[in-house]
């Protein structure tokens, strides 16, 4: 499909960028790393991977992709966050680091290392109608948790207890956790058909 097939980008600043690529490449993406603004702009929808959301946002400035990535999700370009990519593309950070920045678009309120350290990691079935009758088997490894959501977000993911984990808002996508470490492939399968709804939106 490479060459017909919308282009993919996966943020290759920090974190599990290949992890996001095998699997995208494997359902039929063309898919690439990416990190300079001129790579930014030839992409169709974006993937950014989990990591360590304050070393991604330094790093976003120092390669000067920020203000790139900005305008790519404020013109609509479709965007899937896991974990540390969800609190770059939201919105409001609480326990964020000092000068922390998000890139936004993300209509939520999210708090890093919501469940603590990386030795409080665990994993968990959760049952999410929107993506269909089997569990997702969800990893979250300090992860963050979405506190709350506006009136434009969908959300599509609970805890038992009833903490946001799973959210989308138009082109937008993000969870909590790493669906591309268990073999999960829904998400990136939802979220490519936003691109290529995208793609055909742009192209009538």
């Amino acid at each position: 499909m490479a060459g017909s097939a919308p282009v993919v980008g996966v943020l290759a600043l920090q974190g599990d960028v290949r992890e996001h690529l095998a699997v995208l490449r494997a359902l039929g993406a063309d898919a690439r790393p990416v990190r300079r603004p001129e790579e930014i702009e030839a992409i169709d929808g974006l993937v950014i991977p989990g990591g360590e959301s304050s070393v991604m946002d330094k790093l976003a400035r120092a390669f000067g992709v920020q203000q790139a990535l900005r305008d790519r999700i404020a013109d609509g370009m479709p965007v899937y966050g896991t974990c540390a990519g969800l609190i770059m593309i939201a919105d409001e950070i609480r326990d964020a680091i000092a000068g922390q920045e998000t890139l936004g678009g993300l209509d939520v309120v999210v708090r890093r290392n919501a469940f603590g350290t990386q030795l409080d990691s665990f994993e968990t079935d959760i049952a999410m109608p929107a993506l269909g009758d089997e569990p997702v088997h969800a990893v979250f490894i300090r992860a963050p948790v979405v506190e709350s959501v506006g009136e434009g977000v969908e959300v599509i993911g609970r805890l038992e207890d009833g903490r946001i984990v799973a959210v989308e808002q138009g082109p937008l996508m993000g969870t909590s956790f790493h669906p591309e470490v268990t073999g999960e492939h829904r998400f990136h399968e939802r979220f490519l058909q936003k691109v290529a709804d995208s793609v055909a939106s742009r192209t009538r």
